[in-house]
């Protein structure tokens, strides 16, 4: 694939990003493509490896190795190689329904699988992504095409994140009626409210949301089931039913302090503020503001992230996010062997914008949070953390060090801590129902990875709700699976004469 010699030939290259120091000054994307011709040279570099590990979608020590929708990587990027724009784009779409959203906001694991990365830097895979699925809207190639005739089947999706959509629109493909139940103002769940808007434009959001509404998909906001949309409804309204509600309750920090005014969840955080920017450009005051303060944000990952550059355009006065963890290597541990994802050190879009507004990495490594202090009003003003050392085969693999205890200025504190799987708001209700929705060991919806049927017949249970927080790659592929599952179901009942 690619050109036989293009990876000896042609360095890894990408696109340069808007200046961190100009882009913290506005919410705009700050993501740019290459030249064409840029392009082409690094589909080049894709270098016919024989056994492509980049499209294989397995977990390797817990972690995804590949591409968790199989993209056929190899075959778009000898297309954009030779110029086959269009070709590329049909490529493209066989695995993913969005890939203007993972060629965003996904962490690139195909790239930490590459072949070419055992030796030489990777195929820039996701740039190449981006680019193909960006040149099919401007060309006018990505348009509605609604099914030619409908199964007379109705399918109930609730929730409208990535696996939520992605199963909408397989199903509504092959004809079913589907109806997707969002509880927000606005469809999108994760892609709309929890990831800002720099990352991930609304705007792209949104014309993905018209379109598969042209095609047939009827999306219903403000409505969360089993609060204002009765349950017993839905089940008699549908002949099949796919929870994709995400893991949305947050892992809280149970130290002394937590209840103090100024504490708050990350993604409390975050939605607000895509909330009150897409409805009045903050004028309504009506999200949580860093202006001014000295902010720390407790906890990493891409919601850690996303909480250092909103902050930062906040114009905060200080900020320091902290890491439980050691600081990554700059390379490859030796027990961190390809395939696997790569745990190196590595600046986000967040850390590079405050490295170039304070000269250095805010993230402070090894540190353990051990209070939360307040002043006579209840406001948050520091928090008291201890450096931490990590030791293998010890209980709990950490011990405090003595000596190393501080105090770090604060009056806004953002837990970016994870999550522990879907709220209870449609177990309850079903409960009332007398039905039982069954829960794994991690509280997440019981299903069966491959099925997604859950303990209720006719009801399935896809993403996040069901493995717990992921990528988004990973819940567009269950949202695929449990679409493919739900209409065997439907074509079933419809033999059977149900």
């Amino acid at each position: 694939m690619g050109k036989a010699t293009g990876f000896m030939e042609y360095n890894r290259e990408l696109p340069v990003d808007r200046s961190p120091v100009e882009r913290v000054k506005d919410w705009n994307e700050f993501h740019k493509h290459m030249p064409e011709e840029k392009l082409a040279k690094q589909g080049a570099r894709c270098m016919d490896c024989g056994v492509p590990f980049c499209h294989t979608g397995t977990l390797i020590a817990g972690m995804a190795s590949g591409c968790p929708i199989n993209n056929l990587i190899p075959e778009w990027n000898d297309l954009v190689y030779r110029g086959l724009w269009k070709e590329a784009l049909e490529r493209l779409h066989k695995t993913n329904n969005f890939p203007e959203f993972t060629g965003r906001v996904c962490p690139a694991p195909c790239e930490g699988s590459c072949v070419l990365g055992i030796n030489e830097p990777p195929v820039t895979i996701k740039n190449i992504e981006a680019a193909i699925i960006d040149r099919g809207f401007e060309e006018g190639w990505v348009i509605a095409e609604p099914p030619l005739k409908r199964s007379g089947k109705k399918v109930a999706i609730v929730g409208s994140g990535p696996a939520g959509l992605s199963a909408a629109a397989q199903l509504n493909k092959i004809g079913h009626t589907v109806s997707v139940f969002e509880r927000d103002d606005r469809i999108g769940g994760l892609l709309m409210y929890g990831i800002p808007n720099m990352k991930l434009d609304k705007k792209i959001v949104q014309r993905r949301v018209d379109l598969l509404a042209a095609e047939g998909v009827q999306f219903v906001t403000n409505t969360e089931i089993g609060k204002n949309y009765p349950v017993e409804k839905l089940l008699q309204e549908f002949d099949a039913i796919i929870l994709c509600v995400g893991a949305t309750k947050p892992r809280d920090l149970q130290v002394p302090g937590r209840a103090l005014k100024g504490v708050h969840f990350a993604m409390d955080f975050l939605s607000k503020n895509t909330k009150s920017l897409l409805d009045s450009q903050h004028r309504d005051g009506e999200y949580i503001s860093a202006q001014g303060c000295d902010v720390i944000v407790i906890g990493g990952g891409d919601t850690g992230t996303d909480c250092v550059g909103t902050s930062l355009r906040h114009q905060c006065k200080s900020l320091v996010q902290f890491e439980i963890l050691d600081r990554p290597p700059l390379e490859r541990a030796l027990d961190n062997p390809w395939p696997q994802w790569p745990k190196v050190y590595k600046m986000d879009y967040g850390q590079e914008e405050a490295a170039a507004l304070s000269g250095s990495d805010p993230r402070a490594y090894s540190l353990m949070t051990k209070e939360i202090e307040g002043d006579d009003q209840g406001n948050v003003k520091g928090v008291r953390t201890v450096q931490i050392e990590w030791k293998s085969g010890q209980k709990g693999g950490m011990t405090e060090i003595p000596g190393t205890e501080k105090v770090w200025p604060a009056q806004r504190v953002f837990l970016a801590l994870g999550f522990l799987g879907p709220e209870d708001t449609i177990d309850n209700a079903l409960k009332a129902n007398t039905l039982k929705l069954e829960r794994d060991s991690r509280s997440n919806f019981k299903a069966e990875y491959g099925k997604y049927t859950t303990s209720i017949p006719g009801m399935f249970a896809a993403g996040d709700a069901r493995r717990g927080q992921s990528l988004i790659v990973w819940a567009i592929n269950e949202g695929r699976e449990a679409a493919r599952e739900c209409d065997r179901f439907l074509i079933g009942a419809m033999k059977s004469g149900v």
